[in-house]
């Protein structure tokens, strides 16, 4: 009897070993193209907590900044990174999906305008153009943020330039963008010599909210892939703490 249950045993490690090795495989769709606010999902792949926690993770920028959520629910991937705002919508529109985790537990979307520009305030934004990259919640935003000001929807002209925010912002073809994050587009202005001014939406009438959420289909969400997704960034962050320098 004991030859029989230290055999079972030895087997048992040797399939929990193979399937450790092996990882379930899972893919996750960016928000965007990677970024600093991406760090714990990048250090998590580079230094092996993924693997280290049984799985095998996929990385996907989206071609479009609109799609990964519907993806998700769509089957076809298994986590998104998507904004608290826009799941109340998405949600709202019948979409299945639930929040698992936060990525980024703070605002970091902006109305961003040249700092050299004709907008001092947000009042100066009657009829200009406004850039924007996911319609919906960033809307929401904004029109909360104009009639904090005393402007109205329809006293704007929203464009869509997809990716390209502060480019758009730069070349002239909007005088303000939406969606810019504080600690992404300004930089990036920057590096172009163009500085840039932000007015951050907590500041403008729009209540705190989680920025950057993780989401996944809700019939699927009780899945042990996604705890171990979670331990997984849980020790990319406390690395990111521990050792600034070297990540």
């Amino acid at each position: 009897m004991m030859k029989y249950v230290k055999k079972l045993a030895f087997l048992t490690a040797c399939s929990l070993a193979v399937q450790a090795h092996a990882g379930e495989k899972m893919t996750v769709l960016l928000d965007w193209f990677v970024n600093p606010d991406h760090a714990a999902i990048i250090v998590a792949q580079q230094k092996g907590y993924f693997k280290q926690n049984g799985l095998e993770v996929e990385l996907v920028e989206p071609a479009d900044p609109s799609m990964p959520p519907k993806l998700v629910a769509a089957g076809q991937a298994d986590i998104a990174v998507d904004y608290q705002p826009q799941l109340q919508l998405q949600v709202d529109q019948g979409l299945p999906l639930v929040r698992f985790g936060t990525l980024v537990p703070t605002p970091l979307n902006s109305l961003i305008v040249l700092k050299n520009g004709s907008v001092k305030n947000i009042a100066d934004l009657k009829g200009k153009k406004i850039g924007y990259s996911v319609s919906g919640f960033e809307d929401a935003l904004l029109n909360t943020m104009l009639a904090n000001s005393g402007v109205s929807a329809k006293d704007v002209e929203l464009v869509n330039v997809n990716w390209s925010l502060s480019p758009s912002l730069i070349s002239g073809q909007v005088d303000a963008i939406i969606g810019g994050f504080r600690n992404f587009e300004l930089n990036q202005m920057q590096l172009e010599k163009q500085e840039g001014k932000a007015f951050f939406v907590e500041d403008f009438g729009v209540p705190v909210y989680e920025e950057l959420i993780l989401v996944a289909h809700k019939d699927k969400a009780n899945d042990a892939k996604f705890s171990a997704f979670l331990t997984s960034l849980e020790q990319a962050t406390q690395y990111l703490k521990q050792s600034p320098d070297d990540a």
